[in-house]
C-alpha cells in the first residue's frame, strides 16, 4: 500500500474515531503528497524515496516550529506541532539511537579514510546518503564533527 493510500485510509479512521488532532496532521500530510505530485515534471504517484524525503521535511517543519514556539512562550502552539510531529513519525522508518549512529560514522569514517575536520565534506556526502531516513542530518552533522574533531 502507497503513503498515499494509507494516508487516506487514517484519515476515514480518524474522521470515525473523532479525532482532530490526528485527522488534522493526516490531512496536512495528504496535501503535501498531493502538491508534491502536482509540480510540473512530477509523476503521478511519488516513489518511496520521494515520499520519505517528503515526510522528513514535514517532520523536520514540525519540530522546528514547535522549538520556536516554546521559545516564544507559546506552548499550546508548540503542542499542536509535536502532536502532528508525532503523526507523520508513525509513516517514517524508526531513528537510529545516538550511539547506533556514531557507530555507523565510525564505520563510514573508517572506510573512506578520513583523518580529521577537513575530511567533513566527505563523510557528510557519503553518510547523509547511507543513512537517510534513519537519522536527523544535523544529528549526523554533530556527531561527525565530534569524531573527526577527537
Amino acid at each position: 500500500m502507497s503513503l498515499k493510500q494509507q494516508i487516506d485510509s487514517d484519515i476515514k479512521n480518524a474522521m470515525k474515531a473523532k479525532n482532530k488532532e490526528e485527522l488534522q496532521a493526516l490531512r496536512s500530510i495528504k496535501s503535501m503528497i498531493l502538491m508534491a505530485e502536482s509540480e510540473k515534471g512530477a509523476e503521478d504517484n511519488l516513489s518511496e524515496d520521494a515520499e520519505m524525503k517528503l515526510l522528513m521535511k514535514a517532520a523536520k517543519q514540525r519540530k522546528e516550529s514547535a522549538e520556536t514556539y516554546k521559545e516564544n512562550g507559546r506552548d499550546e502552539l508548540a503542542e499542536a506541532e509535536l502532536l502532528e510531529l508525532k503523526v507523520i513519525e508513525k509513516y517514517l522508518p524508526k531513528q537510529m539511537s545516538e550511539e547506533e549512529l556514531k557507530s555507523e560514522l565510525q564505520g563510514i569514517i573508517t572506510k573512506i579514510g578520513a583523518a580529521g575536520p577537513q575530511d567533513m565534506g566527505k563523510v557528510m556526502g557519503i553518510a547523509t546518503k547511507e543513512l537517510a531516513g534513519k537519522a536527523d542530518g544535523k544529528m549526523i552533522s554533530q556527531l561527525v564533527k565530534q569524531i573527526l574533531t577527537s
